[in-house]
């Protein structure tokens, strides 16, 4: 059962509708509970802005305290804490383990990006001093997703905490233990009251938060939401929206002389999380004939042998998608590319509806719908010469990460340069992002604010300051007085 709503430092019980958390492996409920009404998310607001200022005001070294006992209390529960992950998201537990891992990390990055970016800096002056500080902005509210429940809102949490901003935590629908269990973390690093608040629930809640009087939205998600966001906060610039959105990704393989190479990293890049995180490969792109041909029979050979499952079976490389409907909604979008089906996205035998099987498809030369489809399948085209296959890289309004799987060092010069992406990988997958580089993309991927290494930038605005001890003449300084 649920513990609730975690609003000004203490649990109370939702007060709008139930809601349930289904494992999409067994269909088992692994969590229940009651969503948090309209009041109960401006309640969670108005204890944020009153506890803005006083954490504001700490020394920074208190809120890195905080951090650090946060950290430690994610070490300790590390190993139920993923197991609940997987059970809710029914995401392999090597993921999930890793996962958790990723948040511990995030501590240790985000305080060294706060000192990097958006510490203070002196310069010395003819009359004393100028002075960059960062200032936090007030209550930032952070919509999860269910992809990675904990570590990408833990990616905005963290930093937004250190800068002395106050947070309200809404996780997905999907995913509201893991949100849960994030939020009894955070309790154990004692915050004071308010600075910290998590309300449950679905769109309802999400709705009701973003009308409140907030600073800041820090959201990971898809596409069509971020457009949403760009038009509801249209009339309120001062909020800062940080955007890190979907992607239609392209991978590219050129001169690439061991194909089952090749292939390994096509696989990692399309298929890894069940193809559930926006940095996966959608697109791959190959030479005509001989080399093209090689890649794809590697391809269809390795994917074939990827083992799919629960993750507290054999150990799997694939889980369920998130839920059945996922699984329908791929299948039917899948169905929308034409072409030839190269392996068909079908269903798991013995398993449960969410499970799905890779989905490959030669789309030949044809226009195909350019959106992000969010399950384990992957186009394949041809391109005659390496400037076409750049061309069809960047046609895509989309830009979050691109890849190039090449021996030859100098088209690895020509891909980086021309290739539209925040994330540009040479020879790994698409998915990989290093946690001290920033995370986020162009076009309708993002808006310029990436996450990651970069979230101190959002977390926190510039004051520019001249400053001197003493209170000194200027009248020299002023031009034009009479005598």
């Amino acid at each position: 059962m649920s513990k609730g709503q975690y609003i000004g430092g203490r649990w109370v019980a939702g007060e709008a509708g139930g809601f349930a958390s289904v494992d999409p492996a067994t269909e088992a409920v692994v969590w229940e509970g009651a969503a948090a009404s309209g009041a109960q998310v401006a309640a969670a607001v108005a204890a944020a802005r009153a506890a803005f200022h006083p954490w504001a005001d700490l020394p920074r070294e208190e809120r890195v305290a905080a951090m650090r006992r946060y950290q430690a209390a994610l070490k300790e529960a590390q190993p139920e804490f993923a197991k609940a992950i997987s059970r809710e998201s029914g995401k392999a537990l090597w993921e999930t383990t890793a996962e958790v891992g990723s948040m511990i990390a995030k501590v240790d990055a985000s305080i060294a990006a706060y000192d990097e970016r958006t510490g203070v800096k002196e310069t010395a002056m003819g009359f004393g001093r100028a002075v960059l500080r960062h200032r936090a902005h007030g209550v930032m509210a952070v919509l999860g997703p269910y992809n990675f429940p904990v570590h990408l809102p833990n990616g905005h949490v963290v930093p937004a905490l250190l800068a002395g901003d106050t947070v309200v935590f809404k996780p997905s629908e999907e995913t509201p233990w893991s949100g849960e269990i994030m939020a009894g973390v955070l309790e154990k690093a004692d915050l004071p009251a308010g600075v910290f608040n998590l309300v449950q629930g679905g769109r309802e809640v999400g709705a009701a938060l973003i009308d409140q009087e907030i600073d800041g939205l820090l959201f990971t998600g898809s596409g069509a939401a971020g457009a949403h966001f760009r038009r509801h906060f249209a009339e309120r610039p001062h909020v800062i929206l940080a955007l890190e959105l979907g992607g239609n990704n392209p991978l590219v393989v050129w001169d690439a002389v061991d194909a089952q190479a090749a292939a390994a990293l096509v696989v990692q890049s399309a298929f890894i999380t069940t193809g559930q995180r926006c940095s996966c490969a959608r697109r791959l792109i190959l030479p005509e004939g001989r080399e093209g041909d090689a890649v794809v029979e590697a391809l269809l050979a390795l994917t074939d042998r990827l083992r799919i499952g629960p993750w507290d079976g054999e150990e799997p490389f694939m889980g369920p998608l998130i839920h059945a409907r996922g699984a329908d909604a791929a299948r039917e979008a899948a169905g929308k590319l034409g072409g030839t089906a190269l392996r068909v996205p079908g269903k798991v035998a013995g398993l449960s509806d969410a499970f799905i099987t890779p989905g490959i498809y030669d789309v030949g030369h044809h226009e195909t719908p350019d959106e992000e489809i969010f399950a384990p399948i992957l186009q394949v085209r041809r391109a005659a010469t390496f400037d076409g296959a750049m061309s069809l890289a960047n046609h895509t309004r989309y830009g979050l990460s691109a890849g190039l799987i090449s021996d030859d060092a100098a088209l690895w010069t020509r891909f980086q340069q021309r290739i539209r992406a925040g994330v540009a990988n040479w020879n790994r997958p698409t998915t990989g992002a290093a946690g001290t580089a920033p995370f986020g993309g162009l076009g309708d991927s993002g808006n310029h604010r990436p996450s990651a290494y970069y979230a101190a930038d959002y977390c926190a605005y510039p004051v520019a300051s001249f400053e001197a001890d003493r209170v000194v003449s200027t009248l020299g300084e002023i031009k034009g007085l009479k005598a």
